[in-house]
C-alpha cells in the first residue's frame, strides 16, 4: 500500500480550540505540536495486520496533559495512553476498525504517538 492510498483512508473528525495545532498522522505514528490546545481529534487507525501491537505515548509538555484512546469498531474503550501510563499492548484484529482519539487540556509542546506489532 503507498503512503497516498494510506492517507486516503484516515477519516479525521476535530473540535479544537487553540493558538498553535499541527496534526500529522502517518501510517505507523501520530505528531502533534500544539500550544495552549483544548479538544479532541479522532481518526481511523487501520491496521491491516492481525495481532498483538505495542503503543507508545512519547509526550514533551510544558504546560497541560493529554490522552490517547483507542476506541473499537463499536466505539468501545480498547486501551487509554497518558502521562501516567505511556505504553501499553493490545491484540488487535485486521477485520476491525480501529479509532483513536486525542484528547487535549490546555496542553502545549510535542507529542508523538507511535505503534509497531510485536511477536511474541
Amino acid at each position: 500500500m503507498s503512503i497516498w492510498q494510506y492517507l486516503r483512508s484516515i477519516a479525521v473528525s476535530k473540535k479544537i480550540a487553540a493558538n498553535l495545532f499541527v496534526f500529522r498522522p502517518s501510517r505507523d505514528r501520530d505528531r502533534v505540536t500544539l500550544s495552549s490546545c483544548t479538544g479532541w481529534v479522532k481518526h481511523m487507525g487501520r491496521f491491516f495486520e492481525g495481532g498483538t501491537y505495542e503503543f507508545t505515548l512519547d509526550m514533551q509538555l510544558s504546560k497541560g496533559n493529554i490522552e490517547v484512546i483507542l476506541l473499537g469498531a463499536k466505539k468501545e474503550l480498547l486501551l487509554k495512553l497518558d502521562q501516567q501510563s505511556p505504553t501499553a499492548k493490545i491484540d488487535l484484529d485486521a477485520k476491525n476498525k480501529c479509532y483513536l482519539r486525542w484528547e487535549f487540556k490546555d496542553a502545549t509542546g510535542k507529542c508523538e504517538l507511535r505503534w509497531k506489532e510485536v511477536q511474541l
